[in-house]
Parts: structure tokens; C-alpha cells; sequence
């Protein structure tokens, strides 16, 4: 079973009700990328139009590897249009305030799983019963966590709530991610050679954001707090969200593991470790859970967000050596951890699916998903519980 083939295999479309007029302080624009990581077209966008990061508004990242439709605003935007190789930038109209997740009502899946063995018909029609019934384990999935390199990989959060600054820009900039291009490789394999030596860095790197940071640290030599402040906004966003999912994570794995004999699990391994999916459930397990949210810790957390859920997550928090309160990032007031509540269950809508003749892989079948899920949830979840169902009825079989 493979996903991903091809670009077209994963689709996704941002649905909101936001609709544009003609006034309004920002411009509001259709986004279609294929290919490309939402950090990478915002940072194009900012340079062909020479627009300050604070002035864009966007409500999530997506899948770099699919073809996706989303919207983003700028303040006092250009009317007018975009196109480069792999995105397209539309001018639908304006609106009164920038463009944030609060404004997604759904997104619109629509993913193809090809390589199909004959015969695994019966337990994805099985599989998608059971989501049906019990919904999902509503976890960050490993889109979340490209920063790390494993499951023992460095969270560049943690370098941060420690006043380690050095640590975290060195791995916010050098550590190596699976999907890197060459060009990125390459820089990365400079970067950790010459760290420390500025001035050969900023000889050696190629111009981009890493030379400009170490051409600010040449200047100031040891502010690395200073340097770190510098990193791209939606990347600094990005590295602190990444451990408190993982934290999140480990929370809700934590109660399926306190559930005993009232859950029926099925092993899967994300990238930053267990995070199990249930497969059957007691109805009181299922009540729980429809009901369960956790939450996404912060120091700024408020005791009636935290409390109920205490016995989840304080374990892993002292495992981590670090307690609520210090979930900041001391001396860097612009930069800290959101809040609130995550649901624990994730349950699709509108949910079919079609199997048709696999036209890449001869005598093999592809199966067409279409779903929508709420804002935050990820559709590869989905994707994954199909194929741990279709491996464990292949197992009885």
C-alpha cells in the first residue's frame, strides 16, 4: 500500500465562510501550492512584494507533498496576483481583519492509497466501519514534527525554555531533516563544520536567511538570543508547537494505556515514538474519550484547562525535567507557547471511498478517500488506521 505516488495522490482544500468585498484593511488571496512548504511560499511572497511577516495572516501550513488550496491575507495587500513554478497566489477581494485558523471551518481530503493486493477489500471495508463507530485518535501526526530526526532527535523547544539558545539556533539551523533538497543539505553540512566561526560562514553560505543570521552573530558575537529572535516568525511558531504536540501526543497515548482491557489497540510508531490506535472500544472508554480534551500546556495554561488532566500529563512533564511554569521562553516575550483544549477524538464527515484499477500499478487496485475533517486534525491519521486495519485483518486471514 503506498500514498503519496504521485502529487496528485493527496489533496487538500481549505473550506472557510469568509467572504471578500470591496473594503477592508486586508487582502484576502487563494493559495494552490504543490510541492512547496507554506513557510517557503510565505517567504517568497514577502520578498517579490517586500512585505513585513507581520502583515500576513494565514490559518495553517498543510502538506508540502500534496496539492493544496488555502487562503492567506496581507494588510494592505496588492490587488493583484502571483504565479511561480508550484503555487499560484489569486486576489479574491478585501476584508476587515487578517486571516486566521479560526476562520477554517473544514478542510477537504480527497487521497488516493495505491499498490493494492487483491483481497484487501474486505478489511478496509472493515477498517472504515470501525472509524465510523469509534472515530480516532485525534493526534499530531509526523507533518508536525519536521524538525526532528527520531524519536530521540532534540525538540528546539526544549533548547529554548532552557535559555539555551546557542543549542536551539544550531539545530533550528543545521539539524537535518528527511526531506531536505541538496541545496539545504549542502548549507546544513557548512553550517555544522564552521559553527562558531562567522566569519567563514558568512563567507561559505550561500545568501539566504542562515548567512544573514550568521553575518548578525559576526557583528554580536555570543547574542544568540538576539540571533534566535531573527529566526523567521513562522518558524520560531513552528519549533514550539512541535514539543508541545509531542506532549500533547504522549498525553493522550498516556490514557489509552490507562484504559487496560476497556480499548483494543493496534501498534503505531510516529516519529517522535507509541502513539497507539484504538480499534475497538467499551462504550464507557468511548464516552470518555468522545468527551476527553487535553491540554496544550503552556505556562499561560489556566487551571481549569490543566487540572482535570493533571494525572496524564505531569508525569511526562517531570520525565521532560521541566515543570508548567517554565514553558516559556524567558526573555523573549514575543515568542511563547499558545493554550487551550484539544479534542482527543477525531471523527471524519462526510467520509466514502471508491476502489478503482490501479492505472500505475498493474493488477493492483487504488482506493479514492474523500473526507473532512475539522481545523488542526490531520487526514494522514485516517490514512494510517486504514493500513494497520488492513495488516491486522491480512494477520486473522
Amino acid at each position: 500500500m503506498k500514498v503519496k505516488t504521485i502529487p496528485e495522490d493527496f489533496r487538500v482544500d481549505e473550506l472557510t465562510a469568509l467572504l471578500p468585498g470591496k473594503e477592508g484593511d486586508h487582502s484576502l488571496y487563494r493559495l494552490e501550492k504543490n510541492g512547496w512548504s507554506m513557510v517557503d511560499v510565505l517567504g517568497a511572497i514577502r520578498r517579490i512584494w517586500r512585505i513585513e511577516p507581520w502583515r500576513i495572516g494565514y490559518g495553517g501550513l498543510k502538506d508540502r507533498h500534496a496539492i493544496t488550496t488555502q487562503f492567506i491575507t496581507i494588510q494592505k495587500g496588492p490587488r493583484a496576483g502571483l504565479e511561480n513554478p508550484g503555487w499560484r497566489l489569486r486576489h479574491l477581494g478585501l476584508v476587515a481583519e487578517p486571516f486566521t485558523s479560526k476562520h477554517i471551518e473544514a478542510n477537504r481530503f480527497q487521497i488516493t492509497i495505491r499498490n493494492m493486493p487483491p483481497g484487501t477489500q474486505d478489511g478496509v471495508l472493515s477498517t472504515l466501519e470501525q472509524i465510523g463507530r469509534w472515530g480516532l485518535p485525534n493526534y499530531f501526526d509526523d507533518q508536525r514534527f519536521g524538525s526532528i530526526s527520531g524519536p530521540e532527535g532534540a525538540f528546539i523547544a526544549k533548547h529554548l525554555v532552557k535559555g539555551d539558545f546557542e543549542g536551539a539556533l544550531k539545530l533550528a539551523l543545521g539539524q537535518p531533516y528527511s526531506h531536505d533538497r541538496s541545496s539545504q543539505k549542502k548549507e546544513k553540512a557548512i553550517l555544522n563544520r564552521l559553527w562558531g566561526d562567522w566569519d567563514a560562514l558568512v563567507r561559505d553560505l550561500p545568501k539566504g536567511h542562515a548567512r544573514s543570521l550568521s553575518d548578525y552573530l559576526r557583528v554580536h558575537p555570543g547574542d544568540f538570543k538576539g540571533a534566535v529572535a531573527r529566526l523567521r516568525p513562522e518558524l520560531r511558531g513552528l519549533y514550539l508547537s512541535a514539543w508541545q504536540s509531542a506532549l500533547w501526543n504522549r498525553s493522550l497515548a498516556a490514557w489509552y494505556y490507562a484504559k487496560g482491557s476497556e480499548v483494543t489497540l493496534v501498534d503505531n510508531t510516529s516519529k517522535i515514538g507509541s502513539a497507539p490506535l484504538h480499534i475497538d472500544l467499551s462504550q464507557a472508554a468511548l464516552e470518555e474519550l468522545r468527551t476527553l480534551q487535553l491540554p496544550l500546556l503552556s505556562a499561560r495554561s489556566k487551571p481549569e484547562e490543566v487540572e482535570p488532566t493533571r494525572w496524564l500529563w505531569q508525569p511526562i512533564l517531570e520525565a521532560e525535567g521541566v515543570t508548567l511554569e517554565e514553558l516559556k521562553v524567558p526573555g523573549l516575550r514575543e515568542l511563547f507557547f499558545s493554550r487551550g483544549l484539544r479534542p482527543a477524538l477525531l471523527e471524519p464527515a462526510h467520509l466514502n471511498h471508491e476502489f478503482l484499477e490501479d492505472e500505475l500499478h498493474k493488477g493492483k487496485q487504488k482506493l479514492l478517500l474523500r473526507y473532512e475533517l475539522g481545523r488542526g486534525s490531520y487526514a494522514t491519521m485516517l490514512v494510517k488506521r486504514v493500513q494497520r486495519g488492513v495488516e491486522a485483518a491480512n494477520k486473522i486471514g
